[in-house]
Protein backbone atom coordinates (compact mmCIF):
# COMPACT_ATOMS: atom_id res chain seq x y z
CA UNK A 1 0.00 0.00 0.00
CA UNK A 2 1.26 3.54 -0.58
CA UNK A 3 0.10 5.77 1.80
CA UNK A 4 1.20 10.13 1.34
CA UNK A 5 0.35 12.89 3.86
CA UNK A 6 0.42 16.55 3.62
CA UNK A 7 -0.60 19.01 6.12
CA UNK A 8 -1.58 22.54 5.59
CA UNK A 9 -3.27 25.88 6.51
CA UNK A 10 -5.88 27.09 3.82
CA UNK A 11 -7.39 30.15 4.48
CA UNK A 12 -11.26 29.10 4.67
CA UNK A 13 -13.50 28.69 7.91
CA UNK A 14 -13.44 25.22 9.24
CA UNK A 15 -17.40 24.85 8.25
CA UNK A 16 -16.84 26.89 5.09
CA UNK A 17 -13.86 24.13 3.78
CA UNK A 18 -15.51 20.81 5.27
CA UNK A 19 -18.50 21.64 2.54
CA UNK A 20 -16.63 22.60 0.25
CA UNK A 21 -14.27 19.43 0.72
CA UNK A 22 -17.34 17.30 1.21
CA UNK A 23 -18.53 17.49 -2.26
CA UNK A 24 -15.94 15.91 -4.82
CA UNK A 25 -16.74 16.67 -7.66
CA UNK A 26 -14.84 19.82 -6.48
CA UNK A 27 -11.60 17.61 -6.87
CA UNK A 28 -11.48 19.15 -10.77
CA UNK A 29 -10.38 22.02 -9.34
CA UNK A 30 -7.72 21.29 -6.67
CA UNK A 31 -6.42 17.43 -7.49
CA UNK A 32 -3.96 18.19 -11.01
CA UNK A 33 -4.57 14.68 -11.56
CA UNK A 34 -8.04 14.35 -11.61
CA UNK A 35 -9.40 14.95 -15.27
CA UNK A 36 -13.32 14.71 -14.64
CA UNK A 37 -15.53 14.19 -11.34
CA UNK A 38 -19.14 13.62 -12.11
CA UNK A 39 -21.82 12.93 -8.94
CA UNK A 40 -23.96 9.65 -10.45
CA UNK A 41 -26.49 9.50 -7.53
CA UNK A 42 -28.68 12.58 -6.60
CA UNK A 43 -29.71 14.10 -3.09
CA UNK A 44 -27.84 16.26 -0.75
CA UNK A 45 -24.18 15.50 -0.67
CA UNK A 46 -23.94 12.86 2.30
CA UNK A 47 -22.15 9.85 3.70
CA UNK A 48 -23.34 7.36 0.88
CA UNK A 49 -23.12 10.21 -2.07
CA UNK A 50 -21.09 9.24 -5.10
CA UNK A 51 -18.82 10.38 -7.89
CA UNK A 52 -17.01 9.00 -11.08
CA UNK A 53 -13.92 10.49 -11.09
CA UNK A 54 -11.78 9.82 -14.25
CA UNK A 55 -8.00 10.66 -13.45
CA UNK A 56 -4.62 10.73 -15.91
CA UNK A 57 -1.67 8.86 -13.95
CA UNK A 58 1.35 8.02 -15.77
CA UNK A 59 -0.46 9.08 -19.16
CA UNK A 60 -3.20 6.81 -18.70
CA UNK A 61 -6.65 7.72 -17.96
CA UNK A 62 -8.16 5.74 -15.16
CA UNK A 63 -12.18 5.52 -13.52
CA UNK A 64 -12.95 4.79 -9.98
CA UNK A 65 -16.06 5.44 -8.52
CA UNK A 66 -15.42 7.48 -5.15
CA UNK A 67 -18.20 7.09 -1.84
CA UNK A 68 -18.39 9.70 0.78
CA UNK A 69 -18.14 6.52 3.71
CA UNK A 70 -18.14 9.24 6.22
CA UNK A 71 -18.36 13.06 7.66
CA UNK A 72 -17.67 14.26 10.90
CA UNK A 73 -17.40 17.61 12.44
CA UNK A 74 -13.72 17.58 11.77
CA UNK A 75 -12.76 14.91 9.24
CA UNK A 76 -14.38 13.35 5.93
CA UNK A 77 -13.85 9.88 4.83
CA UNK A 78 -13.84 9.24 0.65
CA UNK A 79 -13.77 5.62 -0.07
CA UNK A 80 -12.62 4.85 -4.60
CA UNK A 81 -12.82 1.62 -6.21
CA UNK A 82 -12.27 -0.23 -9.42
CA UNK A 83 -10.72 -3.44 -10.70
CA UNK A 84 -7.28 -2.83 -9.84
CA UNK A 85 -6.99 -0.14 -7.12
CA UNK A 86 -9.11 0.82 -3.77
CA UNK A 87 -8.02 4.19 -2.66
CA UNK A 88 -9.08 6.01 0.90
CA UNK A 89 -8.94 9.44 1.14
CA UNK A 90 -8.71 10.91 4.48
CA UNK A 91 -9.32 14.72 5.39
CA UNK A 92 -8.58 15.87 9.07
CA UNK A 93 -9.78 19.63 9.83
CA UNK A 94 -8.36 21.48 12.76
CA UNK A 95 -9.76 25.34 12.98
CA UNK A 96 -6.74 27.73 13.41
CA UNK A 97 -8.97 30.99 13.43
CA UNK A 98 -11.99 32.45 12.23
CA UNK A 99 -10.96 32.48 8.71
CA UNK A 100 -8.21 29.35 8.43
CA UNK A 101 -8.41 26.11 8.94
CA UNK A 102 -4.94 23.45 8.50
CA UNK A 103 -6.19 20.05 6.48
CA UNK A 104 -4.27 17.31 6.93
CA UNK A 105 -4.88 15.22 3.96
CA UNK A 106 -4.11 11.10 3.75
CA UNK A 107 -4.21 9.72 0.84
CA UNK A 108 -3.75 5.96 0.38
CA UNK A 109 -3.90 3.23 -2.24
CA UNK A 110 -4.11 -0.06 -1.96
CA UNK A 111 -3.38 -2.26 -5.54
CA UNK A 112 -4.86 -5.46 -6.29
CA UNK A 113 -3.47 -8.51 -8.40
CA UNK A 114 -0.70 -7.35 -10.31
CA UNK A 115 -0.51 -4.11 -9.85
CA UNK A 116 0.37 -4.35 -6.54
CA UNK A 117 3.55 -5.29 -7.79
CA UNK A 118 4.38 -1.70 -9.26
CA UNK A 119 3.49 0.17 -5.92
CA UNK A 120 7.58 0.68 -5.03
CA UNK A 121 8.23 2.40 -8.63
CA UNK A 122 4.56 4.54 -7.75
CA UNK A 123 5.15 6.04 -4.70
CA UNK A 124 7.61 8.75 -5.78
CA UNK A 125 5.42 9.66 -8.05
CA UNK A 126 2.25 9.91 -5.71
CA UNK A 127 4.94 12.33 -3.32
CA UNK A 128 4.74 14.39 -6.23
CA UNK A 129 0.80 14.25 -7.03
CA UNK A 130 0.50 14.56 -3.26
CA UNK A 131 2.81 17.67 -3.35
CA UNK A 132 0.76 19.61 -5.95
CA UNK A 133 -2.25 18.83 -4.39
CA UNK A 134 -1.07 20.37 -1.19
CA UNK A 135 -0.30 23.81 -3.75
CA UNK A 136 -3.29 23.88 -5.24
CA UNK A 137 -6.19 22.92 -2.65
CA UNK A 138 -5.66 26.33 -0.84
CA UNK A 139 -5.67 28.44 -3.43
CA UNK A 140 -8.91 26.64 -5.29
CA UNK A 141 -10.89 26.57 -1.79
CA UNK A 142 -10.46 30.21 -1.04
CA UNK A 143 -11.36 30.65 -4.95
CA UNK A 144 -14.39 29.22 -4.00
Amino acid sequence: MITVERSFLVGRPLDVLITYLEDFGHTEEWDPGTVRCVRIDEGPVGPGASWDNTSRFRGRTTRLVYRLASRGPQQLVFIGANKTVTATDVMRFESQSALATRLSYTASLRFKGLARFAEPFLRAEFEALADKVAQRLPAAAVGR
